[in-house]
């Protein structure tokens, strides 16, 4: 993004720009140093060295341009710079305080200017490092096994894993779009590569389809397989996906983990090597093929002469360097070749060695001691009067061919002859098949071949679609052209009588592939064409980085990002530029500092680089009415000046209450908006103008309020002693206030009555006389623990606990009453006890309480004897109605009757259907 854009954060810096801050008529702000902040100066050590802080950092950001604005004597609430005595010492403390301050906030405004170029590197340092994390974590159980020095082995699978991390790499031919770690994919066995699952799957079923055609007997029967689109590695149908795995096959659906290697499960691989070895790889889950096999085996030589070492099973096999010495498969000679794998090769010594006739001797290989002369063998056969024909040959030449039973040419007639004598003709039709297939040979029998059949038969052409008497022996080509789609479905056959069968298109497809770059080279096809098989460099600015992808990738894919250094010179007034990455593009703004002389002063610019900023060109053409389109805003490239210099000098405020460091295009004398605070003539109060300034006669009393400052208009102020807290109603005076007479009104201890005593008389009172005032001369209302009041008068603190008042006290019968004192029943001294005659009452109250107990239950036993005998007597009476109705309800029903031979069925139905259960269980 440019500098100066809309939406550049860059441009919105103070550093860079040096906006100015609205002035007070504008926007209602004032320049930085001189808003209402913290208090300027109210605190001194860590307080103000952090105001400081904040002073500064507004004064460089852009207060400067307001200060110059408003003029030098602004009327600002408050200041926020720190208070600094007059000294030398303090002027310097400042200074180095500010420079350390200064050095600070450049570095911050540096950082902060950095932010937008440095960010995308340090993002892609940041993902460089995880990624590295990530293929460092999957190959950490091998390379624990093997060491660090074997690492160089496993160069092909890591190739593998930083394309699964690099963008654009893992793409997908089919579709030609990048395969991302959310999607489900497929990887050939073969060649690794990998599709999206919904590609390949449709790549499948449309070349099964392609393959089988709807014309064959067998269609949709028959097994056809399809090809990977990259290695053309064949699979059979049955091998088509429809679930997604990770790499290893163990996970289905296996969720995306950002610090995993994309599609992969996590969990070791366990893939057998290949070739076999007995052994699992050992990486985590990842893409390509496996590492060679690490473990250890103790192996011998190919000779099996050596003993045994142990040796990395990938790379087990081992020469001892010692001579072979095994037998060769001529029989005569050892292998001199040093210690080997496989077979031993073929003896490369040469020895003098006869043909199979033994006519012809030559040197041959020892491994070859069979060989052909190549001449007639020519020895005399049995008959002695033919020789052998055949070529050079071992063993008998067997006998003569012409000897025995033989044939005449035609094979109707045998006869016996002597050998050397032909055999004649019989004179028969000969009655061979020609050569047609259809016919006979007419002619007598004859030596040699038959001759054409000359026969004319009506014959149909190639297609089927025309009939002509013609020879036998020639074929029928009519002069039509076939007018069926080859099996490319695109062209015709356009061949000449063609039998049905057309042959393949012999034409070339020259289809757009899906790169939109290249054509299909192949025959003519159905169907889609294969992937693009190029590929294409795709290189950063200075050519340095590469990045390999797809043909047909590169409109879509990022360039890769170079770690070079960008070599474009500098367009600004500095030397060269900061060093920064190369890109495509203009190169980020300048963020050096300006560092140019100003024209009012003699210091540098501390802004940032200003030669070359985006600045919004004004539109002077306005549209004259809505039908008409604004025009797009423009920017142009220009220069801007250097901003007012901020760099602070320290300064003195007009009433002399502190020194701070103002812009140095805005010195000058201001007030600190503080209190005057110079000491006026009545000696209690202080000047509360304004700081002003004023005209000091005497050095010796500078602190002493001038003519500038105000008059004393205040009330006496002085503090009132005794704890007296009523101001002095006179003005400001000299010399001891007069003593308070005001009533003041107080509590009493018992918090019931107010009491008005007279403010000097409370203050001037000691402690027994404050206690004898407070107090109302009233009974006290509290009540005692006892229930009782306390009879004392209004008192400090708690009340007495000896109560005087008397009570009435009983003893446990109640007929003996006494009158005793309160605070002796509380410490319970005194208790009123029974004497004889009440114990001879208590005895006479119980034996009189038994013998009406003992009455009762004799009366109650009385009562149920009478009870008993009444009920007796009315059960006599009613006897023989009884029996009668006892008679008649004793008359049995028909279930009662036959119940017994109802219940018998019904038990074995229930029996059998239980029994029958029980069976069905087991």
């Amino acid at each position: 993004m440019r500098v100066g854009s809309p939406g550049d954060p860059a441009s919105r810096r103070p550093l860079a720009a040096a906006p100015v801050l609205g002035r007070k008529g504008e926007g209602g702000m004032e320049p930085a140093w001189r808003q209402a902040g913290r208090g300027r100066g109210r605190g001194r050590g860590k307080s103000g060295a952090s105001q400081v802080v904040g002073s500064v950092r507004e004064t460089e950001i852009g207060g400067g341009a307001d200060r110059q604005a408003n003029g030098r004597g602004s009327n600002s609430s408050s200041s926020s710079w720190p208070r600094s005595q007059p000294g030398i010492s303090n002027e310097l403390s400042s200074l180095k305080k500010f420079e350390e301050i200064r050095k600070a906030n450049q570095a911050v405004a540096q950082r902060f200017a950095d932010e937008d170029t440095s960010s995308e590197e340090e993002g892609d340092e940041d993902f460089e490092g995880q990624r590295g994390k990530i293929v460092a974590s999957t190959f950490t159980t091998y390379t624990s096994h093997i060491g660090d020095d074997s690492s160089r082995e496993l160069e092909r699978t890591k190739q593998y894993l930083n394309d699964a991390f690099q963008s654009g790499a893992q793409t997908c031919l089919i579709c030609i779009a990048s395969v991302k770690r959310n999607q489900a994919v497929w990887s050939c066995f073969r060649c690794y590569c990998i599709f999206h699952m919904p590609c390949i799957q449709k790549w499948a079923k449309d070349s099964i389809f392609l393959v089988s055609s709807v014309l064959d007997d067998d269609f949709g029967k028959k097994d056809h397989s399809w090809p990977c689109p990259k290695c053309r590695h064949q699979y059979e149908q049955s091998q088509t996906p429809t679930r997604y795995y990770c790499y290893c096959g163990k996970v289905e659906d296996p969720p995306p983990d950002p610090w995993l290697v994309p599609h992969s499960c996590g969990q070791v691989c366990d893939r057998e090597f290949k070739p076999l070895c007995g052994h699992k790889c050992l990486l985590l889950c990842h893409p390509g093929p496996c590492p060679p096999c690490p473990k250890m085996v103790s192996i011998t030589c190919y000779c099996k002469k050596a003993k045994p070492v142990s040796r990395r099973c990938s790379a087990k096999g081992w020469s001892c360097q010692q001579p072979c010495s095994r037998l060769l498969t001529c029989g005569q000679h050892k292998c001199e070749n040093p210690c080997h794998t496989g077979g031993c090769p073929e003896c490369p010594r040469v020895s003098r060695q006869r043909c199979l006739c033994g006519k012809k001797t030559a040197e041959r290989l020892c491994a070859k001691p069979q060989w052909q002369c190549e001449e007639v063998c020519g020895r005399t056969l049995p008959c002695d009067n033919h020789t052998c024909e055949q070529v050079c040959h071992r063993g008998v030449c067997g006998n003569c061919p012409r000897s025995g039973s033989r044939a005449c040419p035609c094979g109707k007639s045998k006869s016996a002859l002597p050998c050397t004598e032909d055999i004649p003709t019989c004179g028969d039709t000969c009655d061979k098949p020609l050569e047609c297939g259809l016919h006979r040979c007419s002619m007598r029998c004859h030596r040699g071949p038959c001759e054409t059949c000359r026969q004319e038969v009506e014959k149909q052409c190639r297609c089927g679609k025309h009939l002509k008497t013609l020879p036998c022996h020639k074929e029928y080509l009519c002069e039509t052209k076939c007018t069926k789609l080859r099996d490319c479905q695109r062209h015709q056959c356009k061949r000449k009588c063609c039998s049905g069968n057309c042959p393949p298109c012999d034409q070339n497809c020259s289809r757009t592939l899906g790169c939109r770059n290249h054509k299909c080279p192949s025959a003519c096809h159905r169907g889609a064409c294969y992937p693009c098989p190029e590929t294409v460099e795709m290189k950063c600015n200075c050519s340095a980085s590469v990045l390999v992808v797809p043909c047909g990738r590169e409109r879509t894919t990022k360039p890769p990002r170079c770690k070079e250094l960008c070599r474009k010179p500098p367009t600004c007034h500095h030397p060269s530029r900061e060093k920064h990455r190369c890109h495509f593009g203009c190169c980020p703004p300048c963020k050096q500092f300006c560092q140019k002389a100003l024209a009012k002063c003699a210091h540098l610019c501390p802004a940032t680089c200003h030669d070359e900023v985006l600045v919004k060109q004004a539109n002077s053409h306005q549209p004259t009415g809505p039908w008409e389109q604004r025009s797009e805003q423009r920017f142009i490239r220009t220069a801007v000046p250097c901003p007012p210099c901020v760099i602070p000098i320290p300064m003195a405020c007009l009433g002399k209450h502190e020194v701070s460091l103002l812009p140095c295009h805005a010195v000058g004398p201001y007030s600190c908006k503080r209190p005057c605070g110079r000491l006026l003539p009545c000696g209690n109060h202080t000047c509360a103008k304004e700081c002003h300034a004023v005209t000091i006669v005497d050095e010796d009393e500078k602190h002493k309020a001038g003519k500038e400052c105000q008059a004393c208009e205040e009330g006496c102020s002085k503090p009132r002693t005794g704890g007296c807290v009523h101001p002095c109603m006179l003005p400001c005076h000299d010399g001891a206030c007069p003593p308070c007479s005001q009533m003041i009104r107080i509590k009493c201890h018992c918090k019931i009555t107010n009491l008005y005593v007279e403010c000097m008389e409370m203050t001037t009172a000691d402690a027994e006389t404050k206690i004898i005032l407070n107090s109302c001369k009233n009974q006290c209302p509290k009540q005692l623990s006892c229930g009782h009041r306390c009879k004392a008068t209004c008192h400090l603190g708690n009340c007495p606990q000896n109560c005087s008042q008397k009570v009435k006290m009983k003893c446990p019968c109640k007929r003996i009453k006494k009158e005793i004192l309160c605070s002796v029943v509380t410490e319970e001294q005194v208790l009123v006890e029974c004497d004889e005659v009440c114990q001879e009452m208590k005895q006479k109250a119980s034996e009189m309480k038994e013998a009406e107990e003992k009455a009762a239950l004799e009366k109650e036993r009385l009562k149920q004897q009478m009870e008993l005998e009444a009920f007796e007597k009315r059960l006599k009476g009613r006897r023989k109605k009884n029996k009668r109705r006892d008679t008649m309800e004793t008359k049995e029903t028909a279930w009662q009757k036959y119940k017994k031979y109802l219940m018998i069925p019904v038990c074995g139905i229930i029996l059998a259907v239980v029994t029958f259960y029980l069976l069905q269980l087991n």
